[in-house]
């Protein structure tokens, strides 16, 4: 059942627990997120990230047929982009049939942020799709970790709400997009999440979940977290997969290789989909 953000997450907001956004790039990466949505019945997200699909594929190559995958899938499937930054790319996005967009104007003023936001917003309507956004900044931890300066602040959320009439919004209090030092558990900030929640009552988003430890995820989602976005964690399990194999067996041709990292995939995604307390949430 391929659907909108807007129905499975106001659910989600309504019953306190979280739907898993999976970063996917081809086919099989979809493929893994959707069995294991469907082996737990669990509403999911496929997230397609705007620069994965303008250097890998495309839009409209890759979108309709996970379009398809996702009207013949037993559970609710949203299809999002992620982190659309090109006002032009994710107006394409949403001609090509997603029903889900991240406009993420975060990197310009906080103005104009609100101005490209809401113009999105009007736009995305006309196609019944519901709209994303951040305010506030995500680093990355194999780059600049996410500091102090570059938490949302609330108040700036709270107006950032009520004047865009965003679906969903992506704050940052803590995490950072990639893979952590070994051993590392970032610092989460609650009260960022405590304080919008109470003043706007509609979907936050936890951008870079990956590494963030189970007891960040479960207080994030206690607080008003309903989606959580992973990327680095599901393609680490696929990665160690082809690692494993072809250390097994250097001579393994491409379609093996390439057919193992799906079970493997859809593991991680059966661990995450557990701990956003989201199993058996689907329709």
């Amino acid at each position: 059942m391929y659907v909108s953000m807007k129905g499975i997450l106001g659910r989600a907001n309504e019953g306190k627990y979280a739907v898993m956004a999976f970063n996917c790039f081809n086919l099989e990466t979809a493929k893994a997120v959707i069995q294991g949505a469907q082996e737990l019945r669990a509403p999911v997200i496929i997230s397609l990230l705007q620069d994965h699909l303008k250097d890998h594929l495309g839009s409209h190559l890759l979108t309709k047929p996970i379009i398809r995958m996702a009207n013949e899938a037993s559970v609710e499937v949203a299809i999002n982009l992620d982190h659309g930054q090109d006002i032009g790319f994710v107006t394409r996005c949403l001609q090509d049939g997603f029903l889900s967009v991240m406009m993420d104007a975060s990197a310009y003023p906080f103005d104009q942020n609100i101005k490209i936001t809401r113009n999105m917003v009007e736009f995305a309507q006309t196609y019944n799709a519901s709209v994303e956004a951040e305010v506030g900044n995500i680093g990355s931890a194999g780059d600049i970790m996410t500091g102090d300066s570059m938490h949302t602040d609330p108040e700036l959320a709270i107006e950032f709400v009520k004047k865009t009439g965003v679906d969903a919004l992506a704050i940052s209090y803590g995490s950072s997009h990639g893979n952590y030092p070994e051993g590392f558990v970032p610092k989460f900030h609650f009260d960022i999440v405590e304080k919008i929640k109470k003043e706007t009552n509609i979907p936050l988003v936890l951008h870079g979940g990956s590494g963030c430890g189970e007891e960040n995820i479960r207080t994030s989602i206690e607080l008003g977290i309903n989606k959580i976005n992973v990327g680095s964690d599901f393609m680490k399990a696929q990665v160690d997969q082809i690692r494993y194999e072809v250390e097994r067996d250097p001579a393994i041709n491409l379609y093996d290789l390439i057919h193992s990292t799906i079970d493997a995939g859809k593991e991680a995604v059966k661990y995450y989909i557990n701990l956003a307390e989201s199993t058996g949430k689907s329709l």
